[in-house]
């Protein structure tokens, strides 16, 4: 059994205070021997206390950003697949959303260790920070057409794009969806946030035909990302 990649968002003006939820989730991963990774350590020790978390932490924090991501992300995954849990925390506002976190996330995948975040306001910001793939360009599409032609025109658009890009349709619609790009051949690695921050919440990543296996008349809120064409990391 692996541990899980927990995100924790925090609050982007320096007033406002974590939920509840959040601030839980934070004490229970603490009690749990959890590490706690930080983008900056004067700024994270500074909002950790702000927060009212246990002052004894911060000498235990890891510091992770841009300079330091490439001689940890080994280190990291090995102690995720020995059943540690980490806590990722930006100094503000979500992590792993354009930031060196998105390929800490994307290792989590491609080792198939879990991740998920704490609550977050913004299902398609979320679903990005939560894909893991290269989103420094994304193309946010939105509900795709409902009927044809109109909708195969789009998906075939869609399916040309280089960049990372966002479909959103209805629970009833999910299978259908699944099953249009499995007939247009789609090659591209797809991920699927299935019920983000709730307890039933799924999260996919793969190849259609394998997530197709996974969804199987499955009716649940998505939302749908195709990776980018020639993803270079």
């Amino acid at each position: 059994m692996s541990g899980k990649l927990i995100l924790i968002p925090t609050p982007i003006d320096d007033e406002s205070l974590l939920c509840d939820k959040t601030k839980n989730m934070i004490l229970d991963a603490i009690s749990n021997n959890s590490m706690i990774l930080m983008e900056e350590e004067k700024e994270g020790r500074r909002r950790w206390l702000r927060f009212g978390l246990p002052r004894e932490c911060i000498e235990n924090f890891v510091i992770f950003n841009e300079h330091t991501q490439k001689d940890l992300s080994q280190s990291l995954i090995k102690n995720l697949k020995s059943n540690q849990n980490i806590i990722l925390m930006s100094d503000c506002g979500l992590p792993a959303f354009c930031d060196p976190g998105t390929e800490l996330v994307n290792q989590c995948h491609l080792n198939n260790i879990q991740v998920t975040s704490a609550p977050f306001g913004n299902s398609i910001a979320l679903a990005i920070s939560l894909c893991g793939f290269n989103h420094s360009r994304f193309i946010f599409e939105g509900f795709i057409p409902v009927q044809s032609p109109e909708r195969q025109k789009s998906l075939k658009r869609i399916l040309k794009q280089k960049e990372v890009s966002i479909i959103m349709d209805t629970p009833y619609r999910l299978n259908k969806l699944i099953d249009e790009l499995s007939n247009l051949n789609c090659t591209r690695e797809v991920f699927i946030g299935l019920d983000l921050n709730k307890p039933e919440e799924l999260l996919l990543r793969g190849s259609i035909a394998k997530i197709s296996k996974q969804i199987e008349k499955e009716k649940r809120e998505f939302i749908l990302i195709l990776g980018p064409i020639n993803d270079e990391r």
